[in-house]
Parts: structure tokens; sequence; C-alpha cells
């Protein structure tokens, strides 16, 4: 399924008119926008919310496309492998990556464009803040959520990488069940 969607195309997804999604657009039920011809354009993520809110199944041959995609970096294998299994274990059945190292890292932000980013930022050959202000000033990834972790970071520095463009950070030893909840709180399952 592409990002932005027509309202045929999620008309088509839903089992429903066109004139249907437009109803559900104009009452609040469905975010869109319209472009500058004035067509209705709704977002991949939008529409799968309303349809898992509204019980409307998606059909099997989208459901890969939907599943939200998460690169892990960190290059502490046992703090990877935590994280990647809890992950993978949530119910919202999230794909999940690893890198564990900053080329590595660059290259899957490119060809695996995750969703969301989960980051070490103390690591040898990472400058979290860069890393952060790169995404973000991207327009190929500037949607990409982005949550920091680090051992040595205090509230400041905390407040400094929300700047560059982190949206969440949390400090290690982190709480598991507080960061899958920020995770789905980020990609907008909660």
């Amino acid at each position: 399924m592409e990002d932005v969607l027509t309202v045929f195309k999620a008309s088509q997804l839903c089992s429903v008119s066109a004139k249907t999604i437009i109803n559900w657009i104009e009452s609040g039920h469905i975010k869109a926008y319209k472009t500058v011809g004035g067509h209705r354009r709704i977002n991949r993520s939008d529409l799968e919310f309303f349809m898992k809110k509204q019980g409307i199944p998606i059909p099997a041959q989208e459901a890969d496309s939907l599943k939200r995609k998460i690169l892990v970096v960190d290059d502490d294998p046992i703090i990877v492998e935590t994280i990647v299994q809890a992950l993978e274990e949530d119910e919202f059945d999230y794909e999940v990556i690893s890198a564990s190292d900053g080329f590595e890292a660059g290259l899957q932000i490119n060809h695996f464009a995750p969703h969301l980013l989960i980051l070490d930022i103390m690591m040898p050959d990472i400058k979290g803040y860069e890393v952060c202000k790169k995404i973000k000033k991207n327009p190929d990834t500037a949607n990409t959520k982005i949550i920091v972790l680090s051992a040595y970071l205090d509230e400041g520095k905390f407040k400094k990488m929300k700047q560059y463009g982190a949206d969440a950070c949390f400090s290690k030893p982190f709480p598991l069940p507080q960061l899958k909840e920020e995770v789905a709180r980020l990609l907008e399952l909660r």
C-alpha cells in the first residue's frame, strides 16, 4: 500500500464507496488533506488507525506493508536482543531490524526506511546530535520518529537532544514497558 492514498484506493481497502470515505473525512473520522488541485489524500497510517479502531479488516495482501518498521541501533548485543525481542512479541506486530554501528545504521535508514529509530547515541562512531539533525532535515526521513537511549545523559542533555529532533529520550537501564508504550504512542497506535 502506498504511503498516501486517494479516496478511491481508501474506499477499495475499506470495501465502501468513495462517497462514504468522503463523508468519514468530512465528519472528522479519518484525517485527510487536500492537494493544490483540491483532491483529498489520506496518509496510510491515518487510514490504518481508522480501520483498526472501527474493526475494519485490513486486506491480507496489504497487511505486511502496514507493519510499522523499527530500526534499533546499539553496539551492545544484549540490549539490541532485549529490545528487538520485546518489540517483535508486541501486540502490534512490528517489523524490527537492528544495526550495531553508525555505518550500518545509515544504510538501513535508507534501505529499510523505518517509521521509528531507537538509537543509542553513545556509540564510538555515532554523534547522536548529528544523526537526529540529519534525519529530521532530510525530506525523505523527516517523519521518522526517534527514541534516544543513553547511560550518560542528564536532563539538560536530553532537552538538547529533543531540540535536535529526538522525539523521546530514555536513560539506560530503561524500563522496557515504558519504552514499548512510547513506541506505540509515537507510531500513533495508542
